[in-house]
């Protein structure tokens, strides 16, 4: 199986990339293939409602002029998605927007194709605003049909400068767990992901 982190930072080592390495522990541990790819700071651009994935529903964005269909291939191989941002005025940073609105939308596209993976959400902030971050993430997974699994807490982490976090004994536990629960939840959903139940939206008035 194979768990994908995406780091909406755009800092290198900072704390988020060490939540969510911590996160990805225990599925290593476990046997999964995990991978930590990078998006902060990277040419990643929003989404521009052209469609054109519905039209093509070849599981890629039809704006080809920066590294988002490299992510999205990544995106649609994983079993399980855990997405990291640091909080920028009580948001996600604008490269993981990118992501969740363009991935989102081709996902949509094709099948609904993110149905059934599982998907958590990883924030990391200074003092506040982390709530809100937290559910920009959980959003997309979950109008995706995507599986969220719980923790012992919140996934929040605090700190400013790097390496701080990992003096936030809580949120390390918590990412340790988290990435435990990942494992269970996939070993026991896997069997069965094909059998997911497809929603199927009605037309619009």
């Amino acid at each position: 199986m194979y768990a994908l982190a995406i780091n909406g930072s755009p800092r290198k080592g900072g704390n988020t990339e060490i939540m969510l390495n911590k996160a990805l522990e225990p599925l290593a541990a476990a046997g999964w293939e995990t991978e930590l790819v990078q998006v902060g700071g990277r040419n990643i651009r929003g989404c521009i409602a052209c469609n054109k994935c519905f039209e093509n529903k070849d599981g890629r964005c039809a704006v080809t002029k920066d590294k988002f269909n490299d992510v999205m291939e990544k995106m649609l191989r994983a079993d399980a998605l855990i997405l990291g941002s640091p909080t920028y005025f009580t948001d996600v940073t604008a490269e993981l927007k990118a992501v969740l609105d363009r991935s989102g939308l081709v996902a949509i596209a094709n099948g609904t194709a993110f149905r059934g993976k599982i998907g958590a959400a990883v924030v990391v902030a200074r003092r506040g605003g982390a709530t809100h971050v937290y559910d920009t993430i959980n959003h997309m997974f979950l109008m995706s049909q995507m599986l969220v699994p719980g923790s012992i807490y919140w996934n929040l982490g605090y700190g400013r400068d790097k390496g701080e976090v990992e003096s936030d004994a809580e949120a390390m536990a918590n990412m340790d767990h988290l990435g435990k629960v990942i494992d269970w939840l996939g070993k026991a959903t896997a069997p069965h992901r094909d059998a997911y139940p497809l929603g199927v939206r009605p037309p619009a008035e």
